[in-house]
Formats: structure tokens, sequence, C-alpha cells
């Protein structure tokens, strides 16, 4: 019985204390799962307009049409976290660092197709840990994972030790009887 209240206890408060973390995770996987379809979470990825790669922009002239916009998170090229480019739908997104901003970029015309606010990315960091702080990132994070494998097998031995021991005592009291 050592064997079952020790893993019934720790199974408990390891449940417990992860219990939080478990439910952050769980309700903004739910939420990445469903950001293509819900434009409030990510905004939908406009199409440019018709063209071959060769008639793309180059990416400095697309950024002069970004910084033309005067978004207050896009002031500067230090601003600038990244660029994704859609040649299939002819089209760069340009990524602030600050705010989760996005600016869509017709990638033929230069035209400014969307300006729009990435709500996946604050999920997103919420649901890996870093919004909290690189330590919950980086250290805690990895434990709630561990917690979770423990969790199943803790879990799993609580479910199967009483039936093996209803089952040794059935045979232990099964040889009694043939004895």
């Amino acid at each position: 019985m050592n064997t079952f209240r020790f893993f019934w206890n720790t199974h408990k408060w390891v449940g417990i204390s992860a219990a939080t973390f478990l439910l952050l995770l769980s309700i903004t996987g739910f939420l990445l799962l469903l950001k293509k379809d819900f434009a409030w979470i990510q905004p939908p990825t406009q199409k440019g307009a018709p063209g071959q790669v060769a008639d793309f922009l180059s990416l400095d002239d697309a950024w002069q049409n970004v910084l033309a916009e005067k978004h207050p998170a896009f002031a500067a090229e230090d601003d600038l976290d990244r660029v994704d480019v859609r040649p299939a739908k002819r089209v760069y997104k340009f990524r602030s660092k600050h705010d989760h901003a996005e600016i869509q970029v017709d990638a033929v015309t230069g035209a400014v197709l969307s300006t729009a606010t990435r709500e996946s990315d604050f999920i997103e960091s919420l649901h890996d840990g870093s919004w909290i702080g690189e330590p919950v990132h980086a250290y805690v994070m990895p434990l709630v994972a561990i917690c979770v494998v423990f969790l199943v097998f803790s879990g799993l031995w609580l479910w199967l030790e009483p039936h093996v021991k209803r089952y040794r005592r059935k045979r232990r009291d099964a040889k009694r009887a043939a004895a």
C-alpha cells in the first residue's frame, strides 16, 4: 500500500500544482488551433494583384509603403520583426516587434491591403509562457510537460494497482481453496 499512497499523494499535489498551467495551455492551444478560422485571432491573408514572382516589388519598395502608413508600430527598420512572403497570394506580411501589429502589402502593386493586430501572437506567448517571462518559458513550461507525463503514468498506476491486487487476491484465494 506504500506505493499506492505515494502515487496518490504525489498525483494529487502535482495535479493541483500544474492545473493552472494545464488550463492555460488547453485554452490557448484550442484558440491557436482555430486561429485561421477567426479573423479576430489572426487576420486573414489578403490576395494581391495578379502577377508572377518576377513582377514583385523589392522588399525595400514595399517597406517604404509600410513606412508611409505612419503606423506607430512601424516607425523604423528596428521595429520590424519579420517579413513573410506569400508568393501564391502575392503578398508581403510585415510584422512588428511591437503590439503584435501586421501590415500586408500587395507584392505586385505595393498597395497596403491590410493593417491589423495579430492576437494569435499574444495567445502564443501565453501558450509558451514567454509572456510571463523568459524563466517561465525556459524552465516552468518544460517542467509542466514533465508533470503531465508523470500524471499520466501515476494515474495509470492508481487505476491499475487495485486491479492487480484484486487479481492476486483471487488467485491466492483460489489456491487456498484448492489446497
